[in-house]
């Protein structure tokens, strides 16, 4: 079938992701088309590429380029107005990212009984909360796991233990600096805790934050000589080399997360994960097995520092990791979303 995929917020194309830091959602509509095209299908995907070009069986289109004037299959990418982009003969699609709680306003509910629109949420727990539609409109598709993290190589843990955290500063970092300068480093005294964050090395720069995102740096900043680190977020080759340099990724969650992306993705690698249960936190690990779920502060340094000096006990949680984690392919995935084309 003909596959048209349509997003209209930033910059990027199918071969941003092993290269450059992007959002999960982001990454996600990067990734399905060729998973698409290795179906069979003839796939083409829109946005705000700066140049359109073609890679792996996908026509990759400048949002300024010419609109083709027809496909089979519309998949609209997070905004509703995107499902009348173009027509659509068999279906079209909104492939729902965030918080389901816009789909209620009466503007893009009656947009969606004209459209004859199909959901798609990011699991049960993010599709949970929406009640409009038929369930015959609607379907929670996990994304899938970029191939790099899933054909990963073995990890290979730095001398002085390191934790990683990826979630934004303003979900829980907080938080997660004062167990970790108070509780955890004075139990581990080599340990690192790595934090991967935009916001913060642009911060360290010198460059303009919000009024939020400054204690945050403030405290971050005052933590390094407790083994506190800015790391500048990456591309998948370079989060991948991150990763299996870690014990242990810690996931301070926020109940808005519907996603977790990038637990998903160290999860693949093979990084044992301490969390917070909150959001989708729950439909990306194994609970004590990959990944340990904390409901209160004693439980979630206990199992930190647990990940970080015992050997064994990282062992036995990376490799199952490993194996949940690479479970999921965008294949998967894609044949998932066949089955909304008709």
């Amino acid at each position: 079938m003909l596959v048209t995929l349509v997003d209209d917020s930033i910059p990027f194309n199918g071969m941003t992701p092993p290269y450059q830091a992007l959002g999960g959602p982001e990454k996600a509509f990067a990734s399905l088309p060729s998973a698409l095209a290795r179906q069979g299908h003839v796939v083409r995907a829109i946005t705000r590429s700066p140049h359109s070009m073609g890679f792996e069986d996908v026509s990759w289109i400048h949002w300024e380029g010419r609109k083709p004037p027809i496909t089979e299959v519309l998949i609209a990418f997070r905004k509703p107005s995107l499902l009348e982009y173009t027509r659509a003969t068999s279906a079209r699609i909104l492939w729902v990212t965030r918080q389901a709680g816009y789909l209620d306003r009466p503007a893009t509910q009656s947009m969606l009984e004209r459209t004859e629109a199909r959901l798609v949420f990011l699991g049960a727990k993010h599709g949970e909360a929406y009640e409009g539609s038929g369930e015959s409109y609607r379907r929670n598709i996990a994304p899938g796991v970029r191939d790099e993290y899933r054909d990963a190589e073995d990890m290979k843990p730095a001398n002085a233990p390191i934790a990683v955290v990826t979630t934004h500063p303003k979900q829980g970092l907080d938080w997660l600096l004062g167990l970790w300068t108070e509780r955890v480093r004075p139990q581990v005294p080599d340990a690192e805790l790595h934090v991967y964050s935009a916001v913060l090395k642009k911060a360290e720069a010198g460059e303009t934050v919000s009024d939020e995102i400054k204690p945050l740096y403030g405290k971050a900043l005052a933590a390094a000589g407790k083994g506190v680190l800015l790391m500048a977020p990456g591309g998948d080759h370079d989060m991948v080399r991150a990763y299996r340099r870690s014990r242990v990724h810690l996931y301070p969650g926020s109940e808005n997360e519907m996603y977790c992306s990038t637990l998903a993705e160290s999860q693949a690698v093979g990084v044992p994960a301490v969390a917070r249960p909150m959001g989708a936190v729950k439909e990306r690990i194994i609970a004590d097995q990959s990944g340990f779920l904390a409901e209160d502060d004693d439980t979630f340094v206990e199992n930190t520092i647990r990940m970080l000096s015992d050997d064994e006990a990282f062992k036995k949680a990376s490799e199952v990791a490993r194996r949940h984690g690479r479970a999921r392919s965008w294949d998967t995935a894609a044949r998932e979303f066949e089955t909304l084309f008709r």
